[in-house]
């Protein structure tokens, strides 16, 4: 969701709205289902094509991969029998499959599966947005990537039905983690060939291998149902019949049905967020999602005005983050002072978060921010123009015109535009790198901070580069991959270059999931990388 999000951008700052139909204040019928609600829509059901973070979070409820995660954040097995089996250096996985996993239409989830989905996945033919994560991670994945290769050749195997093996071009620490995103899920070749073009457009254009089924859905649509998929081999511990889904785009919408018993759950932010904080039903869940602006360097093949560091400097130093946190989102998030969130990830030896150990970088300083305008004035004149891309989701317009009103006030001479667009526009235009400056979402796609770090490695939809940058993640990735200490201490240098020395993007803040909830309603399990949110256990009790 880099990336995209990532992309891989935050779902849960997307304002995920879990609702049920029997909560609030007044009772509805027992026969109505839950509802759940997202502020955006669901894009697609084929996991090789993900979007945003809500396609995410149903993509986790009806199919599911090798690993999952667990209330903890921890890796468990799902598709797979066991934790795999990992050679000396690293770089070959064995999996094992269980073999009582079967496809909505009776078919069995074999390991031949997960191989066609990872290969249809890296086919540049295909030109899928998340082939990253194999490019970064999967022998021969770059080489196919550029069409050196064929997909065929990927570094994954299916021994026999229910074994798969993986090869590696380096060893990778996170990569279990990494086959719990919807991306490493399997896909039923059969039904992908006979709906060609169609898969994945609608409900039913797919077969499911998940907890749930999705019914009742078509690109477009703003509703869709979760049913209980009475073929998953783990049924029993699915606790919820149905699920029904709505679209809600407004935080303040959703206060009002939730304080009108139609919702059992509410996302709230800002005043909304403030105001309910003493709340009984009010609560607040930490995320690993940060909110940012991309910083893009060259648009329509000329050169942004952000190319200039200075003028980068400038922004990232004159962003007041405790006022625009506390006054704006005003949710519970926090300012942010690095790519890698608090919490998220430790020190390997000594168990101290990336964050303590990294330190504070770009903290708000109004003198050092004019003197970086001041330079960067002189080398692109006295009146620069910048256009700020923002989702029409959540607070994000209201933040995007904070940051336009405080930097304009501050630099003279500079004008910034401010353009709200829904999220999936949006992010579409970033990934085409059509924009100057995006304030968007992110979440980790694996537990390391080279998810998020690898967003500004040379080639990415920014346009930022850096040679000593790109060496210190190499390095990272390949020299110390199997030196703990030496990888940590090399990422946090990775770190410092981005954001303070060369403010490659500027970060603003770290989320936290704020809702009203129904006490009746249990088992949300929220996460900090993968699928912000999964629904296997959630239920509605008595």
């Amino acid at each position: 969701m880099k990336k995209v999000i990532k992309l891989m951008t935050g779902l849960i700052t997307a304002g995920i709205i879990l609702t049920a139909c029997s909560g609030g204040g007044q009772k509805k019928s027992e026969e109505q289902p839950m509802q759940l609600m997202s502020a955006s829509e669901l894009t697609t059901l084929n996991t090789s094509v993900m979007l945003d973070f809500p396609d995410a979070i149903v993509q986790t409820a009806a199919f599911e991969g090798l690993y999952a995660l667990d209330e903890e954040d921890e890796i468990i097995p799902a598709v797979a029998k066991e934790l795999p089996e990992i050679s000396e250096d690293g770089k070959t996985y064995t999996i094992k499959l269980r073999e009582d996993a079967v496809w909505s239409n009776d078919d069995p989830v074999t390991a031949h599966d997960f191989e066609f989905a990872w290969k249809k996945m890296i086919d540049p033919a295909n030109g899928l947005v998340y082939s990253f994560l194999i490019v970064e991670t999967i022998q021969n994945g770059g080489e196919i990537s550029n069409g050196e290769k064929k997909p065929e050749e990927l570094g994954v195997k299916a021994l026999d039905d229910y074994t798969l093996e993986i090869k590696l071009t380096d060893a990778k620490p996170y990569f279990t983690s990494l086959l719990a995103f919807p991306t490493f899920f399997p896909q039923n070749q059969k039904v992908v060939e006979e709906q060609g073009d169609d898969y994945g457009t609608a409900s039913d254009t797919v077969v499911y291998n998940g907890p749930f089924l999705v019914e009742n859905w078509k690109q477009t649509d703003l509703s869709w149902d979760l049913v209980k998929n009475d073929k998953y081999w783990d049924k029993e511990n699915v606790k919820s019949d149905k699920i029904h889904y709505e679209v809600v785009k407004e935080a303040s919408t959703a206060l009002n049905l939730f304080e009108d018993g139609q919702l059992d759950v509410a996302t709230i932010t800002g005043e909304i967020a403030k105001q309910n904080q003493n709340n009984e039903d009010f609560h607040s869940y930490p995320t690993a999602t940060m909110n940012y602006i991309r910083l893009n360097q060259t648009r329509d093949g000329k050169d942004t005005p952000l190319k200039n560091e200075n003028l980068r400097k400038a922004i990232a130093l004159g962003i007041d983050k405790e006022t625009l946190v506390n006054n704006i989102i005003a949710d519970g998030s926090k300012p942010l002072y690095g790519a890698v969130t608090e919490g998220f990830v430790s020190n390997p030896a000594t168990g101290q978060d990336f964050r303590e150990e990294a330190g504070d970088l770009m903290t708000y300083d109004k003198e050092a921010a004019v003197e970086y305008w001041k330079k960067a004035q002189a080398e692109l004149g006295e009146k620069v123009k910048i256009e700020l891309m923002v989702t029409d989701d959540g607070s994000y317009k209201k933040m995007g015109e904070s940051i336009q009103g405080t930097l304009q006030e501050l630099f003279p001479g500079l004008t910034i535009d401010v353009k709200a667009l829904p999220t999936e526009t949006a992010l579409n235009f970033g990934r085409e790198s059509d924009y100057d400056m995006f304030l968007i979402y992110w979440t980790p796609d694996y537990k390391d901070p080279i998810s998020t770090l690898k967003m500004l490695y040379s080639g990415n939809d920014r346009n930022y580069s850096n040679p000593t940058y790109d060496q210190l993640l190499d390095d990272a990735s390949e020299k110390y991959a199997l030196e703990p200490e030496k990888r940590w201490e090399t990422l946090i240098a990775a770190e410092k270059l981005v954001i303070e020395e060369t403010a490659g993007m500027i970060i603003i803040s770290q989320n936290q999931q704020s809702v009203l909830q129904n006490p009746k309603i249990k088992g949300l399990n929220y996460h900090t990388f993968g699928a912000p949110l999964t629904l296997k256990n959630v239920a509605l009790e008595d």
